[in-house]
């Protein structure tokens, strides 16, 4: 379920999903997925039990370990905060399963 809070122009936005690719975010879709948050103005993360992470950043992303079937919360602030947390949920649920 997708939640939005606005305070004047500021939006946040947050919502759940679980990684399906059989071979979780590794390199590829990884890579993929940082691409596509870095189109969007927001400052988005990807929360996992083991901290927050940065969708900007790489590193960050490969630092979350999501393996397939983990459970994590992409939240954003920013003026497009709700579209790229929409955008983003859906990329990982439609990442094809890359063999590196």
């Amino acid at each position: 379920m997708l939640m939005v809070h606005s305070r004047r122009e500021a939006v946040h936005a947050s919502q759940q999903i679980t990684i399906v690719n059989k071979l979780g975010l590794h390199a590829r879709p990884a890579a993929q997925f940082v691409r596509r948050a870095n189109a969007f103005r927001s400052e988005i993360w990807v929360v996992t039990a083991a901290g927050r992470f940065s969708a900007l950043s790489l590193i960050d992303v490969m630092r979350a370990n999501l393996d397939c079937g983990t459970v994590a919360t992409l939240e954003a602030d920013g003026t497009d905060a709700e579209e790229a947390v929409e955008r983003l949920a859906r990329l990982v649920k439609e990442l094809p399963d890359y063999d590196d």
